[in-house]
């Protein structure tokens, strides 16, 4: 029994390199979507301390904004445009409507505002886009969607045209991030809020315009993971109960740590496809990815609270 359970799976595993290739790739795919929504996350968090809990519906209404806008008749690029513009509203309404009469409140009164946020564009999106399954317009936006196959140690290697797209806009927009953070002065901006939040709002930082900001690039970061999964798997409502993936990577990797967010969304996508496929599937029946990732979380939790690369917090009396 034990065998079965620790032994044989590593057998497995490295019995078919490319096999293991293929189940790596598919893995980190997931990972770097789960990282893009956790970074919607960090980025509010670490600018004006409120857990953003409408950022995985962002991802659903930024998706069925592009797809809805296209069924009207809108040409692909001008819909990422509009749909640019719309994120954009959504963060003024946001700032001027929700978060500047709450400045003061306790971080709860906050993290029930967002729960609001959510609860309302769901409604809305129901209203304006119906309920039912969409397709992502990925010809329209020049997305390949055919495959290319390799042949690793002598097997065969399986990669999606959409999905390598995403990778690399991902990690374009990843890189465009940490540029604009770090070269930027509205990034340094960010960054300061997030170190020394009162020291920054001694020195001139205006609050109102870095929440408008960070929530525009979330929305800019929804719209991007939005396209990316509705390729891969439609547009629907359903799409937020993948972005709530991104819960147990910011607590693997820190609720304030791009770093984390990044490593997070990476190790909790490859480790609970690698234990889905030789662990989940012959053992447990399958279905393992719906909960292993908060499992992992919560472990890691036990042993390091603030997550892998979060800052331990010392409290002297």
């Amino acid at each position: 029994m034990l065998n079965d359970i620790f032994v044989a799976p590593f057998v497995d595993m490295f019995a078919a390199p490319d096999f293991l290739m293929q189940v790596l790739w598919e893995g980190l795919v997931s990972g770097i979507l789960y990282a893009l929504i956790a970074l919607g996350f960090v980025l509010i968090y670490r600018s004006s301390r409120i857990f953003n809990f409408a950022q995985g519906i962002m991802v659903v209404f930024a998706a069925l904004t592009l797809v809805g806008l296209h069924a009207m008749g809108v040409p692909a690029w001008i819909c990422i445009l509009l749909t640019l513009g719309v994120m954009f509203v959504l963060a003024v309404v946001v700032e001027r409507v929700v978060l500047r009469p709450l400045v003061g409140q306790p971080d709860i009164i906050l993290f029930m505002a967002t729960i609001g946020i959510t609860l309302f564009l769901i409604g809305l999106g129901e209203i304006i886009f119906g309920g039912e399954n969409k397709v992502m317009i990925t010809a329209e936006l020049g997305i390949p969607t055919g495959s290319v196959l390799l042949e690793p140690f002598g097997g065969l290697l399986i990669l999606e045209q959409k999905d390598i797209t995403a990778v690399i806009v991902a990690a374009l927009l990843v890189v465009g991030l940490l540029i604009f953070l770090n070269k930027t002065r509205m990034g340094r901006a960010i960054r300061a809020l997030g170190d020394d939040h009162q020291a920054a709002l001694s020195v001139g930082i205006s609050l109102q315009t870095i929440w408008v900001l960070v929530w525009f690039i979330a929305g800019i970061i929804a719209l991007v993971t939005g396209i990316a999964w509705g390729a891969r798997a439609g547009v629907s409502f359903a799409l937020e109960v993948i972005a709530y993936k991104a819960l147990p990577v910011l607590m693997l990797g820190g609720l304030e740590s791009i770093t984390g967010a990044i490593v997070g969304g990476l190790m909790i996508g490859m480790l609970e496809k690698l234990f889905e496929i030789y662990w989940g599937q012959p053992l447990l029946g399958g279905n393992t990815e719906t909960w292993f990732a908060f499992v992992l979380a919560l472990i890691v939790l036990l042993f390091r609270p603030q997550g892998l690369f979060g800052e331990r917090i010392i409290e002297r009396v």
